[in-house]
């Protein structure tokens, strides 16, 4: 199942609704990219599944204060 390492987003469920109001299920999956980014404290890069929308935040704050201040564990996704 996709989740954010960041953000913790995952799928929603939904439907698709006809025009005679028919309704199927359907699954809404997020954005989710892995990127490759440098930390600059620990001096290794970190490889995070994580939405677009999530690595905006974490550029502008930063990686390891992003971290710190969300209580996640960068270790297990050191390259």
């Amino acid at each position: 199942m996709a989740k954010c390492a960041v953000s913790g987003k995952r799928r929603l469920k939904g439907h698709n609704v006809s025009h005679a109001n028919n309704r199927t299920r359907k699954w809404q999956m997020p954005n989710i990219q892995n990127k490759k980014i440098w930390v600059q404290e620990i001096g290794k890069f970190v490889r995070l599944p994580c939405v677009r929308r999530a690595l905006r935040t974490v550029s502008k704050v930063g990686v390891l204060n992003y971290a710190r201040e969300n209580n996640i564990d960068l270790s297990q996704y050191i390259v």
